[in-house]
């Protein structure tokens, strides 16, 4: 394979470097893009130096087989016709193709398949809260037809990219140092604060990002008619989301038989034993590959409801590495350019 990542410097830029590795990716040829500010820079991956070059409207894309794009949206819409001219598959980590109907968006655990339904050689990763959300929601859908979400996400600095990660981390210092914190990147201080308010509000009341959630998982999941009400929230974590999520289903799904399937469902790890204090947390899944799911129980105020808490790194299944199963499933079904 040979492999582009256009955004190399950036936060998920630089996690496709590290899954790639992890995840031992056929790669013949790499060749590192990004903005005339990163142009330049030098990184290392399997011990060879690779400089990055200036993305522009040219065909250095010739020759490419996947690119793995991470740049923001308006540069996902401007380079797409450059980058897929010669044939490359862009698995783009943008929002800025994910509800088109001639772009599969894809979670490789619950619709893979769609994937190879790409007729303009792209590819959407979808919303970081969604992903992990879907993963959990598919193994229930199975044995029952989920009917309503609702969803509460506690999500990290690491969604905003990796000047916000630094913002945090700075003002967590400047604070214990007696400074007035620096405030950029979120409308308020991070630190020691929670931010009811992720990207930007529509004219309904909800963000942008509630409504994503909304959106996506109806077109992931092939079930247009599941509702989905979504309160996503900031909090003070570097990396790794957690989400809490209500479901009702159309037949009353046991506790039992839902610890079940979420332990057989693939891209999942079960941690639920509240008596021992184990439940998933941002502080040990930050680096980790699968969703965690755990407070597995009935919802008391629906009887065909339950209700479960998950965790996913943002950077990583949110992100990265979402992208990455997405090529690695397409080649282990048989893909070629």
């Amino acid at each position: 394979m040979n492999v582009a990542i256009v955004g190399a410097s950036g936060a998920v830029g630089q996690e496709f470097l590290r899954v790639l590795d992890e995840q031992n990716f056929p790669i013949d040829e790499l060749t590192l893009f990004g903005s005339q500010r990163s142009a330049g820079r030098k990184y290392t991956f399997r011990g060879k130096e690779y400089t990055v070059k200036e993305l522009k409207h040219n065909d250095d894309f010739k020759g490419v087989d996947v690119a793995f794009v991470s740049a923001g949206g308006s540069t996902s819409v401007e380079f797409a016709e450059t980058i897929t001219r010669h044939g490359a598959l862009m698995i783009d980590n943008s929002s800025a193709f994910r509800m088109d109907k001639d772009v599969p968006l894809v979670v490789p655990e619950v619709n893979g398949e769609d994937a190879f339904n790409a007729p303009r050689g792209i590819i959407a990763n979808p919303n970081c809260t969604t992903i992990q959300m879907v993963v959990a929601l598919k193994p229930i859908n199975d044995i029952s037809k989920i009917k309503r979400v609702h969803v509460a996400t506690y999500q990290a600095a690491s969604g905003a990219g990796a000047t916000a990660m630094a913002e945090l981390e700075e003002q967590n210092a400047q604070l214990v140092r007696g400074e007035e914190p620096t405030v950029e990147k979120f409308a308020y201080q991070l630190a020691y604060n929670l931010i009811p308010h992720v990207d930007v509000f529509t004219d309904n009341g909800y963000t942008k990002e509630e409504m994503k959630m909304f959106n996506e998982t109806k077109k992931i999941m092939h079930e247009p008619d599941i509702q989905v009400s979504a309160m996503c929230v900031r909090v003070p974590v570097l990396r790794a989301h957690s989400e809490a999520v209500w479901i009702e289903t159309e037949k009353p799904v046991s506790v039992e038989e839902a610890r079940k399937v979420f332990e057989a469902g693939e891209g999942l790890v079960v941690v639920d034993a509240p008596s021992e204090k184990k439940y998933p947390m941002p502080l040990f899944v930050a680096g980790k590959d699968p969703v965690y799911v755990g407070r597995i129980r009935k919802d008391i105020a629906n009887e065909n409801g339950l209700s479960f808490w998950i965790v996913g790194d943002q950077i990583k299944k949110g992100a990265a590495l979402n992208a990455v199963q997405i090529a690695q499933y397409m080649i282990a079904h048989g893909w070629k350019k």
